[in-house]
Formats: C-alpha cells, sequence, structure tokens
C-alpha cells in the first residue's frame, strides 16, 4: 500500500455545511462508523471538525446517515440534530435522494447504457455479496441504470444511478456483468490499487433539504490520480 492521506479535522474534504446537516468527499479508507478494526471514524473526525470549529463544550451530536465502503470516495452525509437526522433517514429510505456515481471499469459493458436488476445475496462471513438474475432465499432486488460516458486507454467510465441501496451493490452488480470496478479484488477485478481503494466515487447528491426545504445539490471532487484526472 502506498502511503494514503486519511481524513482528519485539519485536512477535512468539506463540500456542504450548515445548522443541520455537514456532507464530507471522504477519502479512500476512511471508515464513515466505528467498526471492529477499531480505526477511528469518518464520524469522529467531524465531531472533533465540529467542536473545534465552534468551540462547542461537551459532547457533539452526529448521526450518521449512510454510509460508504472504506475502499470507495465521496459524498457521505451527517446530520448535526437529531430532528435532521431522522428526517434525512426518511428521505433515503423512501428513495427521494438522487445517487450518482462513477466507476471506473476494466471490461467495456455489452451495452453503452443499461438498467441492470438483479437479486443480492449478502453473505455475512466474508463481507461479500451476489448479484443474481433471479430471486433467491434471502435476496433482496437491487437495481441501477449505468451509461458509459468515457473510454479511456484501457479502462471504462460509468456513471451511475442508484435506486436501491443494497449492501456492495454497485461492485456485485458490475461484477455480474462482467465489468469489475478498478481495484476491487473482492469483486473480480485482477490486482489491488496501490493506496487499497477501488476506482468508485460517490459523485452527486440531490435532494431537498431537511428542514430549511431547499433544494440540495451535491458534486464531490474525484480523488487526484491520473486515471480520475483524464475524466
Amino acid at each position: 500500500m502506498s502511503s494514503k492521506i486519511i481524513s482528519n479535522k485539519n485536512n477535512l474534504q468539506i463540500l456542504h455545511e450548515d445548522n443541520h446537516l455537514i456532507v464530507v468527499n471522504k477519502r479512500v479508507g476512511d471508515i464513515v462508523q466505528g467498526d471492529k478494526t477499531g480505526d477511528k471514524a469518518l464520524s469522529e473526525v467531524v465531531k472533533e471538525y465540529i467542536k473545534d470549529q465552534y468551540n462547542k463544550p461537551g459532547e457533539v451530536f452526529l448521526g450518521v446517515v449512510h454510509r460508504l465502503d472504506r475502499p470507495t470516495t465521496g459524498i457521505v452525509v451527517f446530520a448535526r440534530t437529531s430532528k435532521a437526522l431522522t428526517r434525512m433517514n426518511e428521505l433515503f429510505s423512501n428513495r427521494e435522494t438522487q445517487k450518482t456515481y462513477w466507476a471506473i471499469v476494466k471490461n467495456k459493458p455489452e451495452k453503452s447504457e443499461d438498467k441492470l436488476i438483479h437479486f443480492i445475496k449478502r453473505n455475512e462471513k466474508n463481507n461479500t455479496s451476489k448479484a443474481h438474475i433471479k430471486e433467491v432465499p434471502e435476496s433482496k432486488i437491487a437495481s441501477l441504470d449505468y451509461k458509459l460516458f468515457k473510454e479511456l486507454n484501457n479502462y471504462f467510465a460509468l456513471e451511475i444511478n442508484l435506486y436501491t441501496g443494497r449492501h456492495h451493490q454497485i461492485r456485485a452488480q458490475l461484477s455480474a456483468i462482467g465489468s469489475p470496478i478498478k481495484g476491487d479484488l473482492k469483486y473480480g477485478f485482477d490486482r489491488s490499487n496501490p493506496d487499497g481503494g477501488i476506482h468508485l466515487h460517490a459523485r452527486k447528491l440531490v435532494f431537498i433539504h431537511p428542514v430549511t426545504k431547499e433544494p440540495i445539490i451535491i458534486i464531490a471532487p474525484t480523488p487526484s490520480d491520473s486515471i480520475w484526472d483524464a475524466l
């Protein structure tokens, strides 16, 4: 692994901030919520930032609205009040948000654009998910559409609109059509990226602000590397 930059309170990439929400551009390796690794979570880093920025005494409230896989980059939304958290959770569960991702894949999909519907079954033991064409026991329906928007020398850039939020959904579905994401060893790519990440980026999020009711459009710059920079 190359030396990668993990987010801290001084280098946080903040995309949007108000009294109710704070939206961050997650780096490769940032873990959104604490887990068994014991590594410092992005949620804790954001709390430290708020505490410092606003001289907040005592505990800072911060709600995790949704998560991104550790090797993935891009938009993560946190709520600064319990009211905002409840309402953002509703927006996400009612699918009242528009989520757009960018992915770099090795093999060109057969169709330059398509809607994919699979049944995703999670394997807790090895923390992967498999996308099945037909329903299998304990599977959940998963849908997205993708569009090929740029051909690079050895890779293809896809823009993905996500309609459901299943475990490793984009990774499993693209793998199922023979187009694994660059760096994603778990889902069939042949080698890892130097920083241990994968070329999957939560690029854009559109929603109605849970408190002010204004339309919010957030776009996250891609990480800086030769492939993303080519876009």
